[in-house]
């Protein structure tokens, strides 16, 4: 009997829905002006407006004028694509300039950009382990995906500690040998928990340990610190770490990905890694919009101040009505569920009955048991929305208890 390919993959598609974590993709469009408000349209051919409330847009620079007369421009003077790898005539002098802006950002020697954030973790990490001879790797658990692809491509002994436990970390760190290459690879801020890592002191271990520090800092560049060099910038260690990688995919409201660093390890990573090597460079409107935003929000702190009085706001008013939100220190704020049907349950009553959506967030981004939503209080939010959102919020657990057995 013949291998039945379509049962096989069907019968995986039937697990998924059966264990309530099908993803279902909502379509929607931004509008200009009128975010965090957009269009939803439903399977059924209608169409509604709502209310965004899992966006990575964290500043609204998404539709930041200055932004998006940037890319404009770049059309009209250079076109639509690249027209090449970086390597065969896809390098612009947009990539020159951003990259340029990138190193000044986080006062390095040379910045480097990818097609994404994914593919910038990915590319580096694995470059760096392999160009560095019998590397041993220490990663923090709760490490983004890109992270562990690019740990994993390195093929060199890792070492896992313990989510933010420090001293597991130089348990793990004492058991090499001092003169053993080594590379600490942790977070800034970890996304779907709402915390922050002690940079200062991981810097300090590494010091201690004869290792290289890499600093994925996608969820704090443009928030955090007095230019939006990320939280490493904001606790003053932003000197003391070698490699520090970043999106423009969040707070610059883009896409594409970066590292910055020393010229010997951003040239080393640039001849090496095969996804910067071999992808399509982004084309230049794209570029131009992040040079834009990343030099605006170096002089403007008036989007990371409206940020955190909203986020303020959202966290003070689930404390105050009881929500079980996980009390991170940092501007995400994840509302534990626990469950996967009622995870999809919940966040469909939201969109169908408050016209509020909220992506829910289940296995495998993150551990069975620990379902939830991610929500994100942007700067184009204001304390209505915020308000809208809380009461809708608890109607459902407090009144309804629509998802509080979930939680016990």
């Amino acid at each position: 009997m013949s291998f039945d390919y379509k049962k096989n993959f069907q019968d995986y598609l039937t697990a998924v829905k059966s264990e309530g974590r099908y993803r279902v993709f909502a379509t929607l469009q931004r509008e200009v002006g009128n975010f965090p408000n957009a269009t939803y349209y439903g399977d059924d051919g209608s169409e509604d407006t709502v209310s965004v409330w899992c966006s990575n847009d964290y500043l609204g620079m998404g539709q930041n004028p200055v932004v998006l007369q940037a890319m404009h421009d770049a059309i009209d003077e250079a076109g639509a694509g690249a027209g090449g790898t970086r390597n065969i005539s896809g390098t612009t002098i947009y990539h020159k300039h951003l990259e340029e802006s990138l190193a000044d950002l986080h006062g390095k020697e040379a910045g480097l950009v990818f097609s994404s954030g994914y593919v910038a973790n990915e590319g580096a990490l694995s470059s760096i382990i392999q160009l560095l001879p019998e590397c041993a790797v220490f990663s923090d658990e709760l490490n983004h995906a890109s992270m562990i692809h690019g740990i994993r491509g390195g093929k060199s002994e890792k070492f896992i500690f313990r989510h933010n436990d420090l001293d597991h970390l130089e348990s793990l760190l004492k058991s090499v040998d001092i003169s053993r290459p080594k590379l600490i690879a942790f977070e800034s801020v970890y996304s779907m928990e709402g915390d922050t890592s002690d940079i200062g002191t991981i810097c300090a271990l590494a010091k201690k340990y004869n290792a290289m520090t890499y600093l994925d800092e996608v969820h704090g560049v443009g928030i955090y610190g007095g230019r939006g060099g990320g939280l490493a910038e904001e606790l003053g260690v932003m000197d003391q770490i070698d490699i520090i990688e970043g999106t423009f995919g969040k707070a610059y409201g883009l896409m594409g990905g970066f590292i910055t660093g020393p010229n010997w390890i951003i040239d080393s990573v640039r001849s090496h890694a095969s996804g910067f090597i071999f992808t399509t460079s982004l084309p230049p409107a794209i570029l131009a919009g992040c040079i834009a935003s990343v030099e605006h929000l170096k002089i403007s702190d008036i989007e990371r101040l409206r940020h955190r009085r909203n986020v303020k706001h959202l966290k003070d008013r689930l404390e105050k009505d009881g929500m079980p939100f996980m009390k991170g220190d940092s501007h995400i704020v994840p509302l534990v569920v626990g469950e996967p049907t009622c995870c999809k349950m919940v966040t469909d009553t939201l969109l169908n009955e408050h016209k509020i959506y909220v992506q829910p967030i289940n296995y495998p981004t993150v551990p069975k048991g620990t379902e939830r939503m991610r929500l994100t209080a942007t700067a184009a939010h204001d304390i209505a929305d915020i308000d809208i959102l809380c009461d809708a919020l608890y109607q459902l657990y407090v009144e309804n208890h629509v998802f509080q057995y979930a939680v016990a």
